[in-house]
C-alpha cells in the first residue's frame, strides 16, 4: 500500500542489513590487511574508511534490533499511518 510518505515511514529490514554490514566488514578489512601488506597506502586507506563506515552501520543496525519491534516490525505489526501533520487526512483519501 503506498501512501506518499514512504521516506519518512520507511521501516528497513535489519536482518538482511546485518548481514551485509557484516559481509562488507569483512571484506573492507581484508581489503585493508592485503592492501597494507602491498604496500598500497591509497587502497589501504580507502579500504579502512569502508571499514569504518560498514562498522558504524552494522552498530546502528545492533542497536536497532535491539530496540525491539519499533525497529524490527514483523508481519503482525502494520504499516504506521502516515503523520498529516494535524490537517487531517488528505483530501480525495
Amino acid at each position: 500500500m503506498r501512501t506518499g510518505s514512504e521516506p519518512t515511514t520507511a521501516r528497513s529490514p535489519l536482518r538482511l542489513r546485518f548481514w551485509l554490514s557484516l559481509w562488507g566488514l569483512v571484506w573492507a578489512a581484508g581489503g585493508t590487511a592485503l592492501f597494507t601488506l602491498a604496500e598500497r597506502p591509497g587502497w589501504a586507506a580507502a579500504c579502512g574508511v569502508l571499514l569504518l563506515i560498514t562498522s558504524v552501520d552494522l552498530l546502528m543496525v545492533v542497536h536497532h534490533i535491539h530496540q525491539g519491534p519499533h525497529w524490527q516490525p514483523g508481519p503482525d505489526i502494520p504499516p504506521y499511518e502516515p503523520d498529516h501533520g494535524n490537517r487531517g487526512p488528505r483530501p480525495g483519501h
